[in-house]
């Protein structure tokens, strides 16, 4: 979902409200937050440990992921990830735990896990952000920006808002926020980056994402990002393309976060129907994955599915692509 981040006024909020915690936050430079000691909760399925593959080097330079004032490219490899949606499918699930003893755990957005780390955990190994949220991150800086040295952030959003000649409005506020927190992690998703992954989307679909008034979700991102850097994905809270087509399925939240908020097939369906405007096309983008983890070390947990049988299932019925196709 879009949402317009104002220029002017919104680097004015941005100073006042980064310089009000830049003391809290170097002072905290010291600390980690540290897993739960409590005895974790077993999962007849459960993600086994994964040894490192011993071809892959301990740290690879991930490139198109530039770093906001120093322009250096990302430098980070996990052996495993817990990639943790922010869907309420996690509710009441009790993965926490086994979501933190990944090696990298990564979120989306502004998703919380202070007052929910018995579902989704309480690391954070980096964080992608959609240039819509910049300004729900803001508001939430005591959770997501204080104490989160170790965490590496990653901001996308199209070449009018990240543009560095002065007149990206996005790109502006991030270089501020990194001027005043330069402890902070801070990277963008270049321009040449976001058009080989609008290329990414075509060659999977066969959908062109502009002629079909596509948006690429930060879910898209964030697992293309992961296929670069872990070497197995465990998702937590992603639903098989095929969920909502069933007339029961469980009601959940969008976001987990927010219990009163429109439901989560509700939301998937108006997005990939829609005609008119711009629109997160989630369904097809879970088509993908599902695909790409027939062939690739991705797992699906909370609800637990198979790609290959949600795959032959789809491939005996009838499935409709968006406008555009």
């Amino acid at each position: 979902m879009k949402i317009k981040v104002c220029q002017g006024v919104g680097g004015i909020i941005i100073v006042t409200m980064v310089t009000g915690f830049m003391l809290a936050y170097n002072s905290g430079c010291g600390e980690r937050s540290s897993s739960s000691s409590s005895p974790s909760s077993h999962h007849a399925d459960s993600p086994v440990a994964v040894t490192q593959r011993p071809d892959r080097p301990p740290t690879l330079i991930l490139e198109g992921y530039t770093g906001v004032m120093d322009f250096k490219p990302l430098k980070m490899y996990c052996s495993t990830c817990a990639l943790v949606t922010s869907s309420g499918q996690l509710t009441e699930s009790q993965r926490g735990d086994e979501i933190d003893r990944s090696q990298c755990v990564i979120r989306m957005n502004d998703a919380p896990s202070a007052g929910y780390q018995q579902d989704v955990g309480r690391r954070t190994s980096l964080r992608v952000v959609a240039h819509s949220s910049l300004q729900r991150v803001l508001r939430s800086r005591q959770e997501l920006l204080n104490g989160s040295q170790d965490t590496v952030f990653i901001f996308w959003g199209p070449s009018s808002s990240m543009r560095q000649d002065g007149r990206g409005h996005v790109y502006n506020n991030l270089r501020l926020l990194k001027q005043l927190q330069p402890k902070l992690k801070v990277y963008i998703i270049s321009r040449i980056k976001m058009l080989k992954f609008d290329e990414l989307f075509k060659k999977e679909t066969g959908i062109d994402r502009k002629s079909s008034n596509s948006w690429l979700s930060t879910g898209w991102f964030t697992m293309a990002i992961a296929l670069e850097l872990c070497n197995r994905i465990n998702v937590y809270g992603m639903v098989p393309p095929d969920f909502c087509r069933s007339s029961s399925h469980p009601s959940v939240p969008y976001h987990y976060y927010e219990p009163s908020g429109p439901d989560e097939c509700f939301m998937y369906l108006l997005h990939e129907k829609s005609r008119r405007g711009s629109h997160h096309r989630f369904i097809t983008e879970k088509m993908v994955f599902s695909n790409w983890a027939q062939t690739l070390n991705i797992h699906f947990y909370q609800p637990d599915w198979n790609p290959a049988a949600v795959i032959s299932g789809l491939n005996s019925s009838s499935f409709s692509a968006p406008a555009g196709s």
